[in-house]
């Protein structure tokens, strides 16, 4: 699997289409909004005691610059709750915001191999507070690419590889808190089961550039999409992770185009 997840990276996260981390390779349509708001209750890993749980809400909100490229900011409301052998017991703030560009050069056509191709590049900027573990202290540099190809009508196959130049990928408590270089990969698959619901699963991972397991992360997340309206639609997903990632997590979330 890690062998897999590396030679993703290699071709090349920010969150990607809810409930799934793993990027899709559409843009806000030009001159359009879409919104994103998920929230997403995580057991931490053993090691990370004496932090036990963090829940973290995440709103982000993308806007067609122009015919396939998109802009999109976003930034994480972050709660720790720590054990009680330590002072404050729980801790909630700001952390650190993202802005990133998606450019989508090639879409799929019906009856062509070609998958559609994407790439995005994003910046972190540190305005969490380090004191109290909601930021990184680093300005985060990721680019990432994407490669979509429908399987079936119904079935979406979603590939992403990136590397992370500098900063870390953390977000509070949960992330690779190596500095420097890290690779990431990550594969989903999506099937549409009614007009209004699709469901899904996903692997994701990274790896530091000393290759070392136990400072990567390696995470899997069941998921979906109910439409409750034309322009929005419900997600959910339940997520299990080993090393550097959460050990159990829930996530609930809404998106909206207009």
């Amino acid at each position: 699997m890690l062998v897999i997840l590396f030679g993703l990276s290699l071709t090349l996260t920010a969150h990607g289409q809810q409930p799934f981390y793993t990027d899709d390779a559409d843009v806000t349509e030009y001159k359009h909004f879409h919104i994103q708001f998920s929230n997403e209750f995580d057991v931490l890993q053993r090691f990370d005691y004496p932090s036990l749980t963090q829940n973290t809400s995440v709103l982000e909100v993308g806007y067609g610059v122009a015919k396939n490229l998109e802009v999109s900011v976003n930034g994480p409301l972050i709660g720790i709750s720590n054990s009680r052998i330590i002072t404050p017991r729980r801790v909630v703030g700001l952390g650190d915001i993202e802005l990133q560009v998606k450019f989508n050069p090639i879409k799929e056509k019906e009856g062509s191999r070609m998958p559609a191709l994407a790439a995005t590049f994003a910046i972190e900027f540190p305005t969490g507070n380090t004191n109290n573990g909601l930021g990184s202290g680093l300005a985060d540099y990721f680019l990432n690419g994407i490669i979509q190809k429908s399987v079936t009508k119904k079935t979406t196959l979603r590939l992403n590889g990136g590397v992370l130049f500098a900063g870390n990928d953390t977000t509070g408590e949960i992330g690779i808190k190596t500095r420097g270089t890290a690779f990431v990969g990550g594969a989903s698959l999506v099937k549409q089961f009614t007009h209004k619901l699709d469901l899904g699963v996903e692997v994701t991972g990274a790896l530091t550039k000393t290759l070392h397991l136990d400072e990567g992360q390696v995470q899997t997340q069941i998921g979906g999409n109910y439409q409750l309206f034309k322009k929005m639609s419900l997600d959910f997903g339940v997520i299990a992770g080993k090393f550097n990632t959460t050990r159990l997590g829930v996530q609930l979330g809404v998106q909206i185009d207009f």
